[in-house]
C-alpha cells in the first residue's frame, strides 16, 4: 500500500470516528459556539488564567506523587539516605515523603512543582480576585459566579493545607494542632468535631489517611465542578471589557476563542508551566527534612505555614488573651474561635457584596463595562481597608521573625499589630478614598484643558497662555467613559412609609456616594474651549469632543 493510500485510509478512519462522536454527541455545535465566544485581550484578564493554567499542574504533578506516597501513620525506623534522620523513628507517611524527595528519580522536582504551584494557584485566584472586585466585574449578571470565586478561594485555602498537612513532619504536626485547638473552641459542638476528623485524641490514629482521602478526591472534585461551573458562566454571560471607543454595553471588543485565543491561551500554559518548573528547580520550598517527624514537645521558632494559611495564624498570635469567658459554665474562647469567626466573616462579606452594593445604589441593571478602580471610590476604598485588614493578620504570623529582624521585643511588635489591626483598615479607607478622588479631579480637568504643551503664546490684548494639546478620542472615552451614582435618598415603601431600613441604607448610600466627581459633558466640553479659544484648532476639537457623544 502506498504512502498516499496510508493516508487517505487513515483520513477516513479518523472521519468516521469524528463522524461516530458527532452523530452521538452532537459536539461541533458545542465547539462551535464555544468558539464564537469573544474574549477582551487585555492583560489583567490573564490573571484568571494563571490560576487556571496553575491548577492543571496541580493535577498532573499530584498525580505522580501518588503512586510513592503512603498515607499511613504506622512507626517504622527511618534507613534512608538522609543521614541524620537514621535510626529516628518516624511514621510511614514521613518516610514516604523523604523516599520521593531523595530516592524517586525527579521525586523532588515534581514535588516541589506541585508546592509551587499550590502557591500561584492560590496568588493567581487572590489576585483575580482583586481585579474583578475593584473593577466592578461581580455586578449583574455575574453575581454567582463571583460567589463561585469565593467558595473556590475557601476549597482552595482547605485543599492547600490538607496537602501541606500530610507528610506528617513537625511544622505540619504543629499546623494540625492549632486546627485541632481551633475546632475545639467551638462552643457545645467542637470538640465532636475534632473527635471525628481525628478518629479520636489528636493526633488520632488515621488523620493522615483521612486528609489523603480529602486531598486527592474530594477537594479536588470539588474544585473541578467549581471550575466548571465558572467557565459555564463565563461563557454564557458575555465578558465584561473596558470602556473605549465602539466599547458599549451589548459590543465586546475582543477576540474569538478559536483560532486565535486558544494558540496564545495554549502558549501562555507553557509559560506558566515553565516559570514553575524553574523556580522549582532553583528554589526549595518546605523541606521536610530539616523540621524531623512530629513530635508535641519541641516548639520549631522561624517556621512559617504557607502565605494563604498565614492570615489565620496571624489571627491567633495578636488577640489577646483575656478574650475567654464562660457562659452557663461553657468556655467561649474568642482568643481562639475568632480566627473562624473572622474568616468566615470575612468570606461571608465578600461574597454578598455584589447585593450590598446593588442594594445601597438601587441599581438593578446589568453591567458589562469595567469601572476603572479610581471611578468607583467607595468600592476601591474598601476593597483597599480590606487587603490592609488581611495583610496585617498576614505579617502578624511572622512577628517572631519580624522582631528578630529588626531587634525588637516580640511583646511590642505584637502590640504594634494589634493598633495596626483596628485602625490600619480606616486609614487605608480614608487615604484611598481622597487619592481616587483626586484622580479623578486630575482627570476632568485633562478632558477639559488637555495636556499641558509648554508652550507660552502671546494674545493680542498682551495675555500670555499656555498651549494646551487636546486629548486624542480614546484618552477623552477612558477619562469621561463612567458613570457617578448618586446618593438616592430614602424612599417610602408601597403603604407610603419609609421603613427603618430604607433610612439605613439611605445614611450609608450618603456617606459612601454623596461625594463625587461627575463625568463631563460635552456642553462643558464646549464652555472650556469657548474659554480657551484659539488653543486648538475646529478639527482637533471634534476629535476631542468624539468620546463623549454617548
Amino acid at each position: 500500500m502506498s504512502t498516499t493510500q496510508q493516508t487517505n485510509r487513515a483520513t477516513a478512519i479518523v472521519g468516521d470516528v469524528a463522524q461516530w462522536t458527532e452523530d452521538r454527541t452532537s459536539a461541533s455545535k458545542a465547539v462551535r459556539e464555544f468558539g464564537r465566544k469573544i474574549f477582551p485581550s487585555h492583560w489583567s484578564f490573564m490573571l484568571g488564567e494563571v490560576a487556571l493554567y496553575s491548577f492543571v499542574i496541580l493535577v498532573l504533578t499530584g498525580t505522580f506523587l501518588t503512586f510513592w506516597f503512603k498515607p499511613a501513620m504506622a512507626e517504622v525506623i527511618y534507613n534512608g539516605p538522609w543521614t541524620p534522620l537514621r535510626g529516628v523513628t518516624i511514621s510511614e507517611a514521613y518516610q514516604s515523603t523523604l523516599e520521593i524527595s531523595f530516592e524517586v528519580r525527579g521525586g523532588l522536582f515534581i514535588r516541589q512543582m506541585h508546592h509551587w504551584a499550590a502557591l500561584l494557584f492560590m496568588a493567581g485566584l487572590s489576585i483575580h480576585a482583586l481585579r474583578v472586585f475593584f473593577t466592578g466585574a461581580f455586578r449583574k449578571p455575574r453575581e454567582l459566579n463571583w460567589v463561585i470565586g469565593i467558595v473556590l478561594s475557601m476549597v482552595g485555602l482547605g485543599a492547600g493545607f490538607t496537602g501541606y498537612s500530610l507528610p506528617d513532619d513537625l511544622l505540619s504536626g504543629n499546623g494540625l494542632r492549632i486546627i485541632d485547638g481551633l475546632l475545639k473552641s467551638i462552643p457545645l459542638v467542637g470538640t465532636y468535631i475534632s473527635f471525628f476528623l481525628f478518629g479520636g485524641e489528636f493526633p488520632g490514629i488515621d488523620i493522615v489517611s483521612r486528609l489523603y482521602s480529602l486531598h486527592i478526591m474530594i477537594l479536588p472534585a470539588v474544585l473541578i465542578a467549581l471550575i466548571g461551573v465558572h467557565m459555564m458562566f463565563l461563557v454564557i454571560h458575555k465578558h465584561t471589557h473596558w470602556a473605549g471607543p465602539g466599547h458599549t454595553e451589548k459590543n465586546v471588543v475582543g477576540e474569538p476563542v478559536l483560532p486565535s485565543f486558544a494558540a496564545k491561551a495554549g502558549g501562555f500554559f507553557f509559560m506558566i508551566f515553565a516559570v514553575i518548573a524553574f523556580i522549582s528547580a532553583l528554589f526549595t520550598t518546605n523541606p521536610i527534612w530539616n523540621y524531623g517527624p512530629y513530635d508535641p514537645s519541641p516548639v520549631s521558632a522561624g517556621t512559617q505555614p504557607d502565605w494563604y494559611v498565614g492570615w489565620a495564624d496571624g489571627i491567633l498570635r495578636i488577640m489577646p488573651g483575656w478574650m475567654e469567658f464562660y457562659i452557663f459554665g461553657y468556655p467561649i474562647s474568642l482568643n481562639i474561635n475568632i480566627a473562624i469567626i473572622i474568616m468566615m466573616g470575612f468570606w461571608g462579606i465578600a461574597a454578598i457584596w455584589p447585593w450590598i452594593e446593588s442594594w445601597l445604589l438601587k441599581d438593578r441593571r446589568e453591567h458589562h463595562i469595567l469601572d476603572r478602580p479610581r471611578n468607583a471610590p467607595t468600592r476601591t476604598a474598601l476593597g483597599v481597608a480590606a487587603v490592609v485588614w488581611y495583610a496585617v493578620m498576614w505579617a502578624g504570623a511572622s512577628g517572631d521573625l519580624v522582631a528578630v529582624f529588626f531587634h525588637m521585643s516580640l511583646n511590642d511588635m505584637i502590640y504594634i499589630f494589634r493598633v495596626l489591626f483596628i485602625v490600619g483598615p480606616f486609614i487605608a479607607f480614608f487615604l484611598t478614598r481622597r487619592i481616587c478622588i483626586s484622580l479623578q479631579r486630575k482627570d476632568r480637568e485633562l478632558v477639559l484643558h488637555g495636556h499641558e504643551s509648554g508652550h507660552i503664546i502671546r494674545l493680542p490684548h498682551g495675555e500670555f497662555q499656555e498651549r494646551h494639546i487636546p486629548l486624542t478620542p480614546h484618552e477623552s472615552w477612558k477619562l469621561t467613559a463612567f458613570e457617578a451614582p448618586p446618593a438616592i435618598p430614602a424612599q417610602p415603601g408601597a403603604k407610603g412609609k419609609v421603613s427603618g431600613l430604607e433610612r439605613v441604607r439611605a445614611a450609608m448610600a450618603k456617606y459612601f456616594y454623596e461625594e463625587r466627581v461627575t463625568p463631563v459633558t460635552k456642553a462643558e466640553l464646549d464652555a472650556a474651549h469657548g474659554d480657551h479659544h484659539g488653543e486648538v484648532e475646529g478639527d482637533d476639537h471634534r476629535d476631542h469632543s468624539a468620546g463623549l457623544e454617548k
